[in-house]
């Protein structure tokens, strides 16, 4: 391990080493892949000059390819040769990672005939961002380079219009607001995050659409993108997402419900069209769980 990397956390010297975001470096780390003097790490290790690392890197080429295949649901919205805007179902990734091997939004457009740009991290080439497997709606992938770079842009500078449905718990006061807390990883679980000292900064607004009662309908508009960020928030303000159980939602109502994951939607996507700035935007209906739990809801109330 190089001198300068001594008394890094494992996971900020993968990021250092390899040139891999923090999330990816996690990946690694939470599959196994790292191991420092022969025994398997964490990502919270500290890694002391002279240590000897080895990291069991997957080949995201290949990767990429295997996962081609058919994806049941993914729609396509819209395409050019710039770029394709689909709506994605639940249980799907944004791309391959490690520790995944389930179904993929690049794998599905490379099995349906879709070149995607190769700028970016080869396993997720095209993709400028994501949405949680949990979490249905829209998204946009970059065909061309130049799209690439001027979509990541857009999204990095936050000039984006990323709206979102999201069904939680009880009823937000006021019932229009902001919520601007810095995001990081959970200090006790990898897999998770949080607010937290010295996380990104991280903006979210909501607006109270319909109120039932136990819970609310939320019109959600992002600033940031952060991972989790929705969820992240609202668990933060004590109301979690309907059936978001990894962020404290009530397992009786999302059973109640019959919901098996978050109740969250990208339900609008704006954006200036990389060719000539155009103004584009797409519109998502609610899937059939979430639709089926809003009316059950409604019905109650």
């Amino acid at each position: 391990m190089p001198d300068g990397l001594d008394g890094l956390r494992l996971d900020a010297a993968l990021v250092r080493l390899l040139g891999v975001s923090r999330t990816a470096a996690a990946d690694l780390v939470i599959a196994g892949a790292a191991r420092l003097g022969g025994a398997t790490a964490t990502k919270s290790d500290r890694v002391r000059a002279g240590d000897w690392l080895e990291v069991d890197l997957p080949d995201p080429r290949p990767a990429a390819v295997a996962s081609a295949a058919v994806v049941p649901g993914l729609v396509v919205v819209a395409e050019d040769e710039d770029l394709v805007v689909v709506d994605k179902p639940v249980g799907v990734a944004a791309h391959p990672s490690p520790g995944w091997d389930g179904p993929t939004v690049t794998g599905g457009l490379a099995a349906a005939g879709h070149t995607l740009a190769v700028s970016g991290a080869a396993e997720r080439q095209g993709v400028v961002h994501r949405l949680d497997v949990g979490t249905t709606g829209l998204m946009v992938v970059a065909k061309s380079d130049r799209a690439y770079a001027v979509l990541k842009s857009a999204f990095r500078d936050r000039n984006v219009d990323k709206q979102y449905a999201a069904l939680v718990q009880g009823h937000p006061d006021p019932l229009r607001g902001t919520i601007d807390a810095p995001i990081g990883r959970h200090p006790g679980a990898d897999y998770k995050f949080a607010v937290v000292a010295g996380g990104k900064p991280s903006i979210t607004h909501y607006d109270t659409v319909e109120a039932f009662r136990a819970a609310s309908l939320l019109d959600v508009r992002l600033e940031t993108g952060r991972t989790h960020q929705i969820r992240v928030h609202l668990a933060a303000v004590r109301h979690p997402c309907v059936g978001d159980l990894a962020y404290g939602a009530d397992p009786t109502l999302a059973e109640r419900l019959g919901l098996r994951r978050q109740w969250l939607h990208a339900s609008r996507l704006g954006f200036a069209h990389p060719s000539d700035g155009r103004p584009v935007a797409y519109l998502s209906p609610l899937p059939a769980d979430l639709a089926d739990a809003l009316a059950q809801l409604r019905a109650e109330s």
